[in-house]
C-alpha cells in the first residue's frame, strides 16, 4: 500500500509538472526543491556537513548559499524529467545542447566502446537522455528503486528514445559486451561505495570508498574513457553537455596499483569540475560515509 500511495504522489506531481510551459515548469520545479530544502532538516545538515569537509576554510554563509542552490538545481532538473515525453530531435537542442562534441565522435571512432565518465552534477538525468535523442544512444547503470511503481516508471522515461539500462548490482557482464560491441556505458562514479567493490582514493582530500569497476572495465577492454557533465548555464538557460577528450589511463604493469591510480584519476576529474560548479552537485548524498578501518564516522 505504501508503494501504492507513494507512486500516486509522484505521478501526480510528474504529470502536472509535464502538462505546464517549460517556464512555468522550471518555477515549480525549482519552488518544490525550495520546499524540499526548508522542510528536510537531515538533507540540510548532510549538505553543510559535506561542504564543511570540503571546504573547511570557506564562510558558513558561502556553504549556505551553495546548498541553496543544489536545490533549486535539483529542482530545475525535476521539472525537465517531467518533461521528457515532450523531447523531440527537433527540440531537445531548445534545453540541451553540445559541448566539444568532437571528443566523444573521435573516441567513438575508435571501435572498442566508450565508457562515459559522469557525476551527479547538473543535469545527469538530461546527459543520457538528451544525448540519444540527438542519435547516440546508449547503456547506463542503474539500481533498482525500492519502489517498483515508481522503478518502472524511472525506467520508462530513461528508455524512452533507445538507451538502455545495466543492473548496477552486477554489470561486469553488461559492461564486457558493451564494449565488446564497441557500444558507449554511462558511468556514475560520485557515490559512496562499500569495499570490495569500492576501494579508497582522495576527494577533496578525504579518503571515500569509491566504485573501482570503471577502472577495472576500461584496462581490460581499452575502452576511451570520456568525461561528460551536463551543466547548467545561466545565461543560455539551457544545459551544455560537455565532453572533454579521452583520458589517458595510467599503466605500470601492476593491475592493483593501475585500478587505484586510475580510480583516483577519474575522482579527480569529478572533483575539478565540482568546484567549478559546485552549487550542481549533489551534496546532499553521504559520500564519505564508508571509512577505512580504525577511522570514526564522519556523520
Amino acid at each position: 500500500m505504501r508503494f501504492r500511495l507513494e507512486y500516486a504522489l509522484v505521478w501526480c506531481v510528474v504529470k502536472t509538472i509535464g502538462l505546464l510551459p517549460r517556464p512555468i515548469a522550471r518555477a515549480f520545479g525549482i519552488a518544490v526543491g525550495q520546499l524540499v530544502y526548508l522542510l528536510h532538516a537531515k538533507l540540510r545538515r548532510v549538505g553543510l556537513r559535506n561542504l564543511a569537509l570540503a571546504f573547511p576554510d570557506m564562510a558558513d554563509a558561502r556553504r549556505k548559499k551553495i546548498l541553496r542552490g543544489v536545490f533549486t538545481s535539483l529542482g530545475r532538473q525535476l521539472a525537465e524529467i517531467c518533461l521528457f515525453p515532450r523531447f523531440t530531435r527537433n527540440n531537445v537542442s531548445d534545453v540541451v545542447i553540445y559541448d566539444g562534441f568532437e571528443n566523444f565522435d573521435r573516441a567513438f571512432a575508435r571501435g572498442k566502446g566508450v565508457l562515459f565518465l559522469t557525476a551527479h552534477l547538473g543535469g545527469w538525468e538530461l546527459s543520457a537522455f538528451a544525448h540519444s535523442l540527438y542519435g547516440h544512444p546508449l547503456s547506463f547503470l542503474m539500481r533498482s528503486l525500492d519502489n517498483p511503481y515508481l522503478d518502472r516508471m524511472m525506467r520508462e522515461y530513461r528508455t524512452l528514445h533507445g538507451n538502455q539500462a545495466i543492473d548496477k548490482d552486477d554489470p561486469t557482464r553488461g559492461l564486457l559486451r558493451g564494449m565488446k560491441e564497441g557500444k558507449v556505458v554511462g558511468f556514475l562514479m560520485d557515490t559512496n561505495m562499500t569495499p570490495p567493490q569500492g576501494i579508497f582514493v582522495d576527494y577533496f582530500g578525504i579518503p571515500a570508498c569509491t566504485a573501482s569497476g570503471l577502472a577495472r572495465i576500461a584496462l581490460r577492454t581499452d575502452a576511451a574513457v570520456i568525461p561528460g557533465f551536463t551543466i547548467w548555464d545561466p545565461r543560455l538557460r539551457k544545459y551544455k553537455l560537455r565532453f572533454d577528450p579521452a583520458l589517458t589511463l595510467i599503466r605500470t604493469g601492476d593491475q592493483e596499483v593501475d585500478i587505484t591510480a586510475n580510480t583516483q584519476l577519474f575522482t579527480k576529474v569529478i572533483e575539478d569540475f565540482v568546484r567549478r560548479y559546485p552549487d550542481q552537485w549533489l551534496w546532499v548524498h553521504r559520500r564519505w560515509k564508508t571509512r577505512p578501518s580504525g577511522q570514526p564516522p564522519l556523520y
